[in-house]
């Protein structure tokens, strides 16, 4: 792997809310020894960042009505089928108690929530680039679920925005299994970084 050229870093989680790790709400959710490992991953990570005074930005995927969702063609044509994302015409809707991030990688003192992510990039219809840019941001620190949708897509938009995404590997899943390593791999091949937590915060 070449050096990441790491600069003025922030993390940006994607989805760390619990309508995808509260198995007691959740509408898409990971498995439930998977929720827990990777809540546990990411809380362990924000933790060492924020000693280093790395700003932590969160972002939620939220609707105003299921239409926002409807409109996506593919997501129609998935929905209340055997699809992983069958669910998706119920997933974040307002109310929800999906929307709520969860508490263990949550710190509201320190950290920015950027709330409304509509698709599975996180740059889209968002504030995220103002947000990074006013703190001079270069280097993004992914975080989050799923790999193989919203972290991907996130890493790719990342990418041709001249960011230097890094994703940390033991703080990404998905509710597609077989697909999380061939994520990782598009990833390393064409778009960014995979490091651990440990290397990330010992290059910090």
């Amino acid at each position: 792997m070449t050096a990441v050229p790491y600069g003025r870093s922030a993390v940006v989680t994607i989805d760390l809310h619990r309508g995808h790790l509260d198995p007691a709400v959740a509408t898409m959710p990971l498995p439930a020894a998977d929720a827990a490992r990777v809540t546990k991953a990411n809380a362990d990570f924000l933790a060492g960042a924020r000693r280093q005074d790395v700003p932590v930005v969160h972002v939620v995927t939220s609707y105003h009505a299921v239409e926002e969702i409807a409109s996506n063609p593919w997501w129609a044509s998935v929905a209340d089928t055997d699809a992983s994302r069958a669910n998706v015409l119920r997933h974040q809707l307002p109310g929800s108690p999906g929307l709520t991030l969860m508490p263990e990688v949550y710190d509201p003192e320190y950290d920015v929530v950027v709330i409304g992510k509509k698709r599975y990039d996180c740059f889209s219809a968002t504030d995220l680039d103002h947000v990074l840019r006013s703190r001079r941001i270069d280097t993004l620190l992914l975080t989050g679920v799923n790999t193989n949708s919203c972290v991907l897509a996130t890493t790719v938009a990342a990418n041709t925005r001249d960011y230097a995404p890094v994703v940390v590997e033991e703080c990404v899943d998905t509710m597609d299994k077989a697909a999380h390593e061939a994520a990782l791999l598009v990833i390393r091949q064409a778009f960014g970084w995979v490091a651990s937590a440990k290397e990330v915060l010992a290059a910090l």
